[in-house]
């Protein structure tokens, strides 16, 4: 560098020597001041110093020695994860779900909300509001200590956050999330597909943590898929990658009706439990379930083994609420993949339940707070406004 550095220059790189310093904490183990300097590559009285600041800003909390300890032994700080928070939000066809989870990306608090399917949009965005009062009430956070927020939705979704190509929720490609919820929050706010939403929750927190070549299944009364490729995930131009169930021909629309329509379902049982009756008695030996278990996989075989020959993933996994029955569908699934393809994937079934679509929308929100937090071309963010 040449030239004598302006009171600028030596502002911005303390600011950014605070980051390195918070970036080696976030995640991570509580640190000495040497542990930092050589996370950091920092010196040892640059990086006392930034801490010291951070602690002043409340980014950085002192972490008191347990036990018995001979001697004095080194201070040890770690990142102060309340310092904000996140918000995941699952609108679905029966369900509201909204998820608060601290800067490191742990669940506070979650609150689940029953929606009629037929559910006109202004009744199912009343359900929203409410998880969401109720989230912030219980945790005693303030909307201005959110600092992202992730929206998930049934249906491809385009670059406004809204869902104008296909939506099965009634009168939802009307609907703007993003303008919805910006009357109350000032954070960033995006809106994402669920499939895409639960395959990111499978790679941060389900059976996929170690791959980075993904398809992810949604096995249920919907059918739909979510990609990520070299740990990315992928969207599409439009927002409709993976959305290989529109074409009819991969028979993904009317693969659930070998469940509906199987013989031997009681009156008694409505469509939407229907599965669930026939998973049990094919578990039980039933044939005719059997017989109507193989065909819906049969189905659901064609558009993965699509999905599989064009990306070659390391790992499928099985999520939606057929994935409780996947000891019946994976076998099957996999000898028609090996009919179908060149190369079979690992067939995996996610363990998320209905929560990997919320969770996924966490992760997201994470990821928007990192960009803002790191990025080379902002500002640190400001001291953490504390709640009243």
């Amino acid at each position: 560098m040449t030239g004598a550095m302006t009171g600028t220059d030596l502002a911005r790189l303390r600011e950014l020597n605070s980051l390195s310093v918070v970036r080696a904490l976030r995640g991570q183990p509580p640190a000495t001041v040497t542990e930092l300097a050589q996370r950091t590559g920092l010196s040892r009285p640059s990086v006392d110093v930034m801490v010291q600041g951070l602690i002043a800003e409340e980014w950085v909390t002192i972490v008191e020695p347990t036990g018995s300890i001979v001697g004095r032994p080194a201070r040890r700080y770690q990142f102060r994860a309340s310092a904000g928070h996140v918000l995941g939000v699952d609108i679905g066809g029966h369900k509201v779900l909204a998820m608060i989870a601290d800067l490191d990306g742990t669940a506070v608090h979650s609150v689940r909300h029953p929606v009629a399917p037929d559910a006109d949009p202004s009744t199912r965005l009343e359900a929203v509001d409410a998880a969401i009062a109720e989230a912030l009430e219980y945790t005693k956070i303030h909307p201005a200590d959110i600092w992202a927020i992730t929206v998930g939705v049934t249906g491809p979704v385009d670059a406004s956050g809204r869902t104008t190509l296909f939506t099965p929720l009634p009168g939802w490609s009307s609907v703007n999330p993003v303008e919805h919820l910006g009357r109350r929050f000032s954070c960033p706010i995006q809106v994402e597909n669920d499939c895409k939403l639960a395959a990111v929750a499978e790679r941060w927190h389900g059976v996929a943590q170690d791959a980075d070549d993904i398809v992810y299944v949604l096995a249920g009364m919907r059918t739909g898929a979510g990609l990520i490729i070299d740990g990315t995930l992928r969207r599409g131009f439009g927002g409709a990658a993976g959305e290989i169930g529109a074409l009819r021909a991969v028979r993904w629309l009317d693969a659930p009706s070998h469940l509906q329509g199987c013989p031997g379902v009681p009156e008694s049982v409505g469509p939407d439990d229907a599965a669930a009756w026939v998973f049990a008695a094919a578990r039980a030996g039933d044939p005719a379930a059997k017989t109507a278990v193989r065909r819906y996989t049969k189905d659901l075989a064609v558009g993965t083994a699509a999905l599989v020959l064009t990306l070659d993933p390391q790992v499928v996994v099985i999520g939606g609420g057929f994935s409780r029955s996947a000891d019946l569908i994976s076998d099957v699934l996999r000898r028609e993949l090996e009919r179908l393809c060149l190369r079979v994937p690992e067939i995996r079934a996610s363990t998320l339940g209905d929560e990997s679509v919320a969770l996924g929308a966490l992760r997201l929100a994470l990821d928007e707070v990192d960009l803002r937090l790191f990025g080379a071309g902002l500002s640190a963010p400001v001291a953490p406004r504390r709640a009243s």
